[in-house]
Order: structure tokens, then sequence, then C-alpha cells
């Protein structure tokens, strides 16, 4: 009877104590530790979810849409909530093998096991209804409404408005402060990449009460404390859709680039990289065989080169080395220079021409492309002064515009002859006054240049955005565009070159290509390229003469004399911006058929600096009959 009372005791005692303990930790729980774990315990219910911005849309000079955007789905998966059991399941459901689901789970995992992560991006409408009536069965599988970039017009403008991809992991570590996470899209190269911030827009959010199997319910609190995304600016350029079209088209077969320019303000017009890639490729998912191919393809379709190629200009230099001796005082516009079809350093040293000009002034030596007269201008000039007049037009360096991706070129000096050449004389530098030698320049400096010719010395910053509009507040941005600077070279030598430079259009080597009924002002250039390859054809003009408009600079590797190649290009490309068409006519159709004709050599090789030559020049053109 003892034995059975005492066991009551120590049995109650034993019930009193363990309800005292768990009566001290429900009070530490309830009112010390309170604000912990009701976070954690609404964080259990309540799950917030980022609401995407749409992507500002691009449009060209005349409102016409480049590129915007069109809703599409992403399917998420959170890795804490999902059951790898179910990867058939999902696999099934979205109709990939299942070590894709597999690799995508643990990409997402390694990243974060508790954010929801974007697992497969643009899943076709039919497809993700499939998956949606399965989520019950997918606990951690979610979706959200995503958008794709839509491209409208029938140019393609792949080096102008670049490509959106993956966000990668070094990014997200740069970036991770911005809101950015695994699976985003992010602007890669161009417009896309230079305007990111102002494309991308602010994330909203949207907290939802979910259940146990991480599924919607509703809205927390009718929505109370979601935040509305803010969209992306629209921006708006001064690229004109049809001259871009007209450009790329005539550039098929070719390699090079070409670049047009507002004379009176900077805009760029056009401006072509060839070869280039489809933009669409980058809207859907890219298998790893897609991306390689882009990458590694030798003829580099992701590699802008009217914006970093770095060719010899070749006679489309004579006109800045007239402005150049005429400023320098090295010689008066109707100073004759005699041609005998070469010019003699000394010794072996000859350095020839194609013809024997014979006495010959400024304008008739830029009219017929006299080799030995330019020489004469080198020969008469420092090293040094040649290339402070070369970086004064804005050669040698990158443009402080909005194109990310730019190449400086190469203008060389004392210092460079000095460390490459040690005892170099006058041999190296002589083909510098033809466009040749130790030089390399891009299509967008040489429209730059052309320009500045065109406008009597008005230096303008190329760019491509010209204003950022809000269509949701109306704000409207300006992009920070450098002033013009006004080149320290007297107007009328200007006067002087353009002059010569209408001549060749007239009576030189571009009189072929004349555009019907509108005078302008050109240069042809045949720049020797390196590894006995065919020549780069180089090409600057100018219209209309009086009132200029247009600047249009092209170059095509390997492709024979300038008025054969990127003469013509350049010739149709300022046709269609001035008079909105091609015109009918016999010879400008014979024009456009040959230029459709001509095409780069199809041996490719790695070295794209071309530039460098020894000895003679290579510098020719073609007769009027070309």
């Amino acid at each position: 009877m003892y034995d059975y009372k005492l066991r009551g005791r120590v049995f109650i005692g034993v019930i009193v104590v363990a309800m005292g303990l768990l009566s001290l930790r429900l009070a530490q729980l309830q009112l010390i530790q309170t604000d912990n774990y009701t976070v954690e315990s609404e964080t259990n219910a309540l799950q917030e979810r980022r609401v995407l911005p749409a992507r500002g849309a691009i449009y060209d000079r005349a409102g016409r849409v480049l590129v915007n955007n069109e809703p599409s789905y992403t399917i998420t998966i959170t890795p804490r909530n999902f059951d790898r059991a179910n990867i058939p399941l999902l696999a099934d459901l979205l109709e990939i093998p299942d070590s894709v689901v597999s690799a995508r789970f643990t990409e997402l995992r390694r990243y974060s096991a508790f954010q929801s992560g974007k697992a497969f991006r643009d899943v076709p409408e039919d497809v993700f209804s499939r998956v949606a009536e399965n989520f019950y069965r997918l606990p951690g599988v979610g979706y959200d409404r995503d958008f794709r970039r839509r491209y409208h017009t029938e140019a393609t403008a792949a080096h102008v408005l670049g490509y959106v991809r993956e966000i990668t992991d070094n990014e997200l570590v740069r970036l991770g402060g911005e809101g950015y996470r695994q699976g985003d899209l992010i602007g890669k190269s161009g417009l896309e990449s230079g305007y990111e911030s102002r494309l991308r827009g602010r994330l909203g959010s949207e907290i939802k009460i979910v259940n146990v199997h991480g599924l919607e319910v509703k809205s927390w609190q009718d929505g109370a404390f979601d935040n509305a995304p803010k969209n992306g600016y629209d921006i708006h350029l001064g690229l004109d859709s049809d001259l871009q079209a007209l450009a790329e088209s005539l550039f098929v077969g070719k390699r090079g680039g070409a670049v047009a320019l507002d004379v009176n303000s900077g805009d760029i017009l056009a401006l072509v990289s060839m070869p280039d890639y489809e933009p669409d490729v980058f809207t859907e998912s890219m298998d790893p065989a897609t991306w390689n191919n882009l990458v590694t393809s030798p003829e580099k379709p992701l590699y802008n080169r009217a914006t970093m190629n770095r060719l010899a200009p070749g006679s489309t230099w004579k006109p800045f080395m007239a402005l150049m001796a005429l400023q320098e005082g090295k010689i008066t516009p109707t100073e004759h220079i005699y041609c005998p079809g070469y010019h003699r350093l000394g010794g072996p040293n000859v350095f020839r021409d194609m013809h024997v000009h014979g006495s010959i002034a400024m304008e008739e030596a830029i009219e017929q492309s006299c080799n030995t007269f330019f020489f004469e201008l080198m020969m008469r000039t420092d090293v040094e002064v040649f290339s402070k007049y070369a970086h004064m037009f804005g050669f040698g360096q990158r443009v402080s515009a909005d194109i990310g991706e730019q190449g400086a070129g190469l203008i060389p000096d004392s210092a460079y002859f000095n460390q490459r050449f040690p005892g170099w004389g006058p041999g190296f530098t002589i083909n510098l006054g033809v466009g040749q030698g130790d030089m390399g320049v891009t299509p967008l400096q040489l429209a730059r240049y052309v320009a500045a010719v065109a406008n009597r010395g008005m230096l303008y910053t190329p760019h491509l955005v010209t204003r950022m509009v809000h269509q949701e507040t109306g704000e409207t941005l300006y992009p920070k565009i450098p002033a013009p600077e006004k080149l320290p070279i007297d107007e009328a030598h200007f006067d002087v070159v353009r002059e010569g430079m209408k001549r060749v259009m007239e009576a030189g080597t571009g009189k072929w290509i004349q555009i019907p009924g509108i005078p302008s002002g050109g240069k042809t250039g045949t720049a020797q390229a390196s590894h006995g390859r065919k020549d780069d054809s180089v090409f600057i003009l100018f219209a209309p003469y009086d009132n200029p408009q247009i600047a249009v600079a092209v170059q095509v590797e390997n492709a024979g004399f300038g008025a054969v190649a990127a003469g013509p290009i350049g010739s149709l490309m300022a046709e269609q911006y001035l008079t909105g068409s091609i015109s009918s006519s016999p010879e400008r159709q014979s024009i456009l058929r040959s230029v459709l004709a001509v095409q780069s050599e199809l041996l490719y090789k790695e070295d794209d600096e071309h530039g460098e030559a020894d000895g003679e020049s290579a510098e020719s053109e073609p007769g009027d009959d070309a």
C-alpha cells in the first residue's frame, strides 16, 4: 500500500515537472522570443514573390519599334520544397529528358535552397497549362509571368541592339545588391548592356498566402503590402531602320562594317557589322552547341567590325593629309608637286604610284588619288604633328559615346616607332601619307572624320540614343553627349578639300557611283591587307554637297578596289537616306546588282588587324570605267 502511494506521488511529480517545463518553454516562445518565431511562422504561411517589370522598348528615329516584349511563362523551382522523386513527372510534363530537370534542380539548389529560381524559360502555353494542372502534385514548383524580347523590323541591327542572356555567377556577385537573382536576364552587349539600368525598370513584389505544399492560396491582406513594378524606359534612337536594312542587305557575303552619321548632330543613322547574328537566337533557351558556335566561329559574328576593326584607311586618308598640310603651312592650295609615277627616298627605296600625274596641285591630287603628292606631304610633316592632328579628328582613341564595344585603332607617334622599329627613318613613315603602314582606323572613326570635313570643322560625338521616355510617367531623359568641338583648322582649307572630294565623284574614281541628281563629295580607298590576302575596300562620302545631311564610311575586308565594293555600298546608303529609295534607273540597278555580286575572300584568317605594309605602297584605283 505504501509503495503504491509513493509511486503515485512520483508519477504526479514527474507530470508536474514536465508541465512546468513545457509552460516555461511556451512562455519563452510566446513572450520572450516572440519576434523571431513570429517571423518564422509567417514565413511558413506567407511567400513574397518578385514581380518583374516590362523591359523598355527600343524605337528608331521615325518611331518604328525595333524591339519590345511579348509575355512568356517561366517554370520556377524552390529546391527546399521540391522532392527529387518528382523529377520524372516534371520532365514528362515539360517533354524534356529527366537529366535536364535534374541538372537544373542541382544548379538552383547550389545557388539557394530557399529562394525560388527560374528553371525553364519560354514554356509554350499548352505545356505550361499541363504543368499548372499538376502543381498540386509538384510541391516547390511554381511559375513567373515573364517577358521575352521580340524583334520587329527587317533590319537586324544586332550589334546596335545587342542581346540579353541569363546573368552569370560573377555578375551576380557584382550586382547582387541591385536585386538580381539567379536566372534573371541581363543585357550582354550593345544597347541592351549599355542602357541596362534604364531598360530593366524596377522590381515589384507581391505577398501571397501559401499552403503546406507551397501553393498560392490568395494575396495577403488583399495586396495591401504589394509593390507594383516600374517598367523600364523606352529608348529612342537616331537610327533609320530602312537605311539599316538596306546596308545589311548590301553586306551579304561580305566581311566588314559601315557607319552613317547625321552630319549636323552625330546621330548614328546606320551601323552595320558583318557577319552578324540573329538576335532571335537569344530569346529562347540556347543549347551549349549553339552558343559555342557563335563564340568560336572563324567569321566572328559577335565581333563588332563597325567599331572595333583596325584596318588601314588607304586613300580615304588623303583629305586628312591635305587639311593637315594646309593648316601647318606645308603647302598652299595652288602649289604644284611633280609626279613621275613614284616617290624616291634615295637608293633603292622607291614608293610607286599607279600613274604618272605630272605637275599636280591639291584639288586635282585628291581627285586623281595621286600617291606621290601625299608621299611628299608626309615627308614634309613630323610624325608627332601627324599624330596630333589624327587624334584631333578622333583617331587613335575611343569615342565618348553610348557604344561600349569600341577599338581605339592605331595612330603611331615617335614613341611607337622607337619601341617597335629602333633606328627607324622616313621609309617607315612615308606610307602614312596614303593611309598605309603602321596605322589602323574603324568605320566609326572614318564616318566621324568625313562628317567633320562635310560641315567644315565641327566634330560631333557619334551616338545612338536621342532620348529615353517612360510610358507610365511621361518622364523624358536625354543622354549626356559631349558638346561638339570646333577643329582648329581654317574653314578655307575645308573648302579646298571638299572641292577635291567633289571632283572625285564628278570625274574621278567615284564618278560611276554618283547619286543621281545629288552632288556629293567622296573618296575611294584600296588598302593593302596582310598575309597575302586580297586588298581591303574603303570608301567615305558626304551628301548633298552644298547642304550635307549624311556622312558614310564603309570598309569591306578583302574585296578589292574601293570603287568596286565599298564605294557602291556607301553611295546606295546615302541615296536611300536622302530620297527614301533606290532609283529604278538601269544605271543604279546595275550598281545594286554589282554590289550584291561582290564577296569577301572565302578564306578567313584569325588576324583582324590589317595595316602593316613594308616597301611599296599598295594604293591603287581603277579607272572611270570600273
